[in-house]
């Protein structure tokens, strides 16, 4: 368990979409990274998105033109909208939240928690 709360996932069929939403109990500010990850069945922890400090996002080559993920820093939030979903997208989804940013688009992230089961079924 940790700081952040991921929610909103479920079961859906292929082509569906569904949106993910992160509340944090800590207040992430601006200057943090914030990014979604996945453990999907059999395999390791894997980035799907983020977003950087200055606006810039990153996306799993598999996810791009298909996931946004987005932030509503008023609510403390941040949102993974999900669209055109695979099977192969099925996991577990985690938010997180890094300071500083770290080399890399996936890299630096240590507050985590709570994370939502995605299943997509053909």
């Amino acid at each position: 368990q940790g700081p952040l709360a991921a929610s909103g996932g479920g079961s859906v069929q292929a082509g569906g979409s569904l949106r993910l939403s992160c509340v944090a109990s800590i207040y992430i500010d601006r200057d943090y990274c914030v990014g979604w990850f996945r453990v999907a069945p059999g395999k390791g922890r894997e980035g799907v998105a983020t977003r950087d400090s200055d606006g810039t996002t990153n996306y799993a080559d598999s996810m791009k033109g298909r996931f946004t993920i987005s932030r509503d820093n008023a609510k403390n939030t941040m949102y993974l909208q999900m669209n055109r979903l695979k099977p192969e997208d099925t996991g577990m989804y985690y938010c997180a939240a890094a300071l500083p940013c770290g080399a890399n688009w996936t890299l630096g992230y240590k507050y985590w928690g709570q994370g939502t089961q995605v299943t997509v079924s053909s």
